[in-house]
């Protein structure tokens, strides 16, 4: 599976980012997977920087996290990316929120869960899901139903 994921802002708290580096490495055991930091700015200079990111990525399959996005099971998560046959990309915004032309460019809005979590939270929780969606598609032992 070929992962991108695209976030506004980087992590401070170092528990966070060590958490997410366990992550990444991961995940590279089921394909490539790679994430850009996008600098803070203006919802609006954020989105456009998104737009650009996502210029580069025109077949691939956009997720965009956010909180009026579809929420799944973590195996319902899991089949929705099996079906994908194409590189996934995906979106976490900054703290304030998403232009509306990113959402837009969503092929799937996707929501963590009904709270607001902080972007970093939201990129660890994000990162997890995907490396657990990963494991339930291969038949792993991390997912205990």
């Amino acid at each position: 599976m070929l992962l991108k994921l695209i976030v506004v802002g980087k992590i401070r708290e170092k528990g966070l980012l060590e958490r997410c580096e366990e992550y990444r490495k991961r995940l590279g055991g089921y394909g490539k997977f790679e994430a850009v930091e996008l600098a803070d700015s203006t919802v609006e200079g954020e989105g456009a920087a998104i737009l650009r990111e996502l210029e580069k990525e025109r077949s691939a399959a956009v997720i965009v996290l956010t909180e009026e996005g579809r929420e799944f099971t973590s195996v319902a998560f899991s089949q929705y990316l099996q079906r994908l046959d194409r590189k996934v990309v995906l979106v976490i915004g900054g703290p304030f929120g998403l232009a509306p032309e990113v959402k837009r460019r969503a092929d799937l809005l996707w929501s963590l869960s009904k709270l607001t979590f902080p972007h970093e939270i939201a990129r660890l929780l994000c990162m997890e899901q995907l490396y657990r969606a990963c494991n339930i598609a291969r038949g792993g032992s991390y997912h205990h139903v």
